[in-house]
């Protein structure tokens, strides 16, 4: 009996202290799966070089890492790793050969509802059809991946590199993503970072709707179809981005609200900015330089703020066709590059505004073939009478007071990234 209350204390201690995590190894030969369904939660697994083909399921919270880059391959079907269990870990993988089956939503990993706090970290991805498929998981991070889509399918045809759909708190850091369908597509994903990733050779960069708070910064998109899409968003940071050389526009700003686009440069593109039904959005200290046009401005975009932006080299600066003008520059001004007029009190404000467009550039978007008359007589003889009677006048970007010199002193350095 004296001894009995002494037992039960050690039992209970025995059972209040965790079990230690074991690490289990893998060799080249082995099979994978077989060491996951032995393996215990909170255990590591660490696989030796080599190539193995399996499709991992990780149905427990486990560590999965690599050594020196070993490659798995799914054998062109199934997800080549579906994680169902939070607190997973991937790191260090070459990571190829999924299934192409759109319909299944193939991908090299995909963490299924309930995969929280899973990470994906320094693996390449290779002939998958979606490099990453992400559904309704919280504080996920995806860090330091290269992503290489199924370049032998059509465009249509191919995934998303990053693929989130219903999740909060995601961490999407310096992943490199090529030949996709879109880098990164978001959908109804909110609280979350976007930090440093680098897109090129896909239909958009990032393609983005639905979503809220979320920061999108250091990000560099190029040789796309279309930079930085973001659609039916309100509460976005976007700052220092980069989009260069994009068939159509460098960052769209579509049905969005209560925005803050700050520091951007959009270069060489077809559109440097394309804001259509955006209002209460404030758009600050971007360099927008060597587009064809700098800012496609329509549908019912007012009430946003414009500021200390510099517009340089733009083929066309502003294209905007609505009832009323659109004041800009508030405070800081816009530096524009086609300004002609002065500042005769040398406070590095021009003392008569900028208007974006004329009577004549209106009637150009309206009817394109008008620019095969752009140099007759005709129309430049409009263009000076539009300029001398208000009557003819039409409503544009007004910039009241803009800036004399540019904002951005390293704007030359961006000359060699702009479209011929």
């Amino acid at each position: 009996m004296t001894f009995a209350p002494l037992a039960l204390l050690a039992t209970l201690l025995c059972t209040a202290l965790p079990s230690v995590a074991a690490t289990w190894r893998v060799e080249a030969g082995q099979r994978i799966g077989e060491t996951i369904a032995k393996a215990a939660a909170g255990d590591t697994i660490r696989v030796a070089k080599g190539v193995y083909t399996e499709n991992l399921l990780i149905d427990k919270p486990l560590t999965l890492i690599g050594e020196h880059r070993p490659t798995l391959s799914g054998g062109n079907q199934g997800d080549v790793i579906r994680v169902t269990a939070p607190d997973v870990t991937v790191e260090g993988w070459i990571i190829r050969d999924s299934g192409g089956d759109l319909g299944l939503q193939q991908a090299g990993v995909y963490l299924f509802p309930g995969a929280h706090r899973a990470r994906v970290l320094h693996c390449d991805f290779a002939n998958v059809l979606f490099g990453l498929w992400i559904e309704k998981v919280n504080d996920v991070r995806i860090e330091g991946n290269l992503i290489t889509g199924k370049r032998d399918y059509q465009s249509s045809q191919r995934g998303n590199g990053i693929q989130l759909y219903n999740t909060t708190g995601a961490q999407i850091v310096g992943n490199r993503i090529s030949f996709a369908r879109d880098g990164i597509y978001v959908d109804v994903s909110h609280k979350a970072l976007f930090s440093h990733n680098k897109m090129h050779h896909v239909r958009y960069g990032t393609h983005y709707m639905n979503s809220y708070y979320n920061v999108w910064e250091y990000n560099e998109s190029y040789l796309n179809r279309g930079g930085l899409a973001l659609m039916e968003v309100r509460n976005q940071v976007v700052r220092h981005n980069i989009a260069w050389g994009n068939t159509d526009h460098g960052i769209m700003l579509r049905t969005i609200q209560d925005a803050v686009v700050e520091g951007n440069i959009v270069v060489g593109n077809n559109r440097g900015f394309f804001i259509y039904d955006a209002e209460y959005n404030t758009l600050k200290n971007n360099l927008v330089m060597g587009n064809r046009v700098g800012v496609h401005l329509w549908a019912g975009s007012f009430r946003n703020q414009v500021d200390g932006n510099d517009f340089i080299q733009n083929r066309d600066q502003v294209r905007y066709v609505a009832s009323r003008d659109q004041i800009w520059g508030a405070q800081q001004g816009n530096y524009w590059s086609n300004y002609v007029g002065w500042d005769r009190d040398g406070d590095g404000f021009g003392d008569v505004p900028y208007e974006a467009s004329d009577v004549v550039d209106r009637l150009t978007w309206q009817h394109p073939f008008m620019k095969l008359l752009l140099n007759s007589p005709a129309v430049q003889t409009l263009r000076m009478v539009a300029r001398q009677f208000p009557l003819l006048r039409v409503p544009s970007v007004v910039d009241r007071h803009p800036a004399m010199t540019p904002h951005h002193p390293d704007w030359r350095n961006w000359i060699d990234k702009q479209r011929h």
